[in-house]
């Protein structure tokens, strides 16, 4: 069985081979077949350069000229991905990369569909702040109260989908950065792919709790978040746009899309 794993990447020149290496080292690890497909969303330095340094033969190296958000990017790259598995890891290393083997076991213990690395799980070890917390748990409970999408944490970086999964809902997304997790977790359900779980994860965030010029509504990227996570509400529930009955609504050739929009580098 082959597992792709996606990691989008933007401005990480400095890290991102080293990065790479880690990641491709704890896969090694692993009983699992794997390939790597690294994103670049766009950046305006070397990234996609410094990343095209490891050569590897399971490693891909992929990007396009235009930053468009790591929804976008994580689309991007399970497009073209092979895997029967395909999971998704952010680039910053605050999710230990070791968390991938635990989610892919997940996967074959619950016989699931998906499986999200959460930061809620009672056997996760974190360090965030108390207002990441408190974000957390606020959005836990819009998105519980919109979609009922049986997981406690949507948003942490940490996450591996059945095949099947990915090629009924990855045509049907329409976010490209700030709620894509929760249009990409929605929709599955929506679509009938329930079988969703979570898995501990172990995360170590760089920040500190003097984030109060942030705080809820004051903070851009919350409003923005708030705005796309009741678009995907309406979406679904008042335009039934990700309905199968819609496909003339949201049914194109993504690769052309892609290609076209974007420029590759690869």
């Amino acid at each position: 069985m082959l597992v792709s794993v996606i990691i989008p990447t933007y401005k990480k020149e400095k890290t991102i081979a080293k990065n790479i290496e880690r990641i491709h080292k704890v896969m090694q690890e692993t009983r699992w077949d794997f390939e790597l497909i690294i994103v670049d969303d766009g950046s305006p330095d070397n990234t996609f350069k410094e990343a095209k340094k490891v050569k590897k033969n399971n490693v891909s190296i992929v990007g396009y000229k235009t930053n468009r958000g790591k929804g976008y990017a994580v689309r991007y790259g399970m497009a073209r991905a092979k895997g029967d598995y395909v999971a998704f890891i952010d680039d910053s290393m605050e999710i230990d990369p070791n968390g991938i083997s635990m989610v892919l076991e997940h996967m074959q213990w619950y016989e699931a569909d998906i499986i999200v690395g959460s930061k809620r799980h009672p056997a996760s070890k974190t360090n965030f702040s108390w207002i990441r917390r408190l974000y957390s748990w606020g959005y836990h409970l819009i998105t519980k109260f919109l979609f009922r999408v049986p997981v406690k944490d949507t948003q942490a970086g940490l996450k591996v989908f059945k095949r099947e999964v990915l090629e009924h809902v990855l045509p049907r997304l329409v976010i490209k950065q700030f709620a894509f997790d929760v249009e990409l977790l929605a929709v599955s359900k929506y679509l009938g792919f329930r079988r969703i779980y979570e898995a501990p994860v172990s995360i170590h965030l760089n920040e500190s709790d003097s984030t109060f010029d942030k705080f809820l509504f004051l903070s851009p990227h919350i409003r923005k978040m708030l705005l796309d996570t009741l678009a995907v509400f309406y979406r679904m529930y008042l335009l039934r746009y990700y309905h199968p009955d819609s496909k003339q609504l949201w049914e194109y050739d993504e690769e052309l899309q892609l290609r076209v929009n974007t420029g590759e580098l690869e």
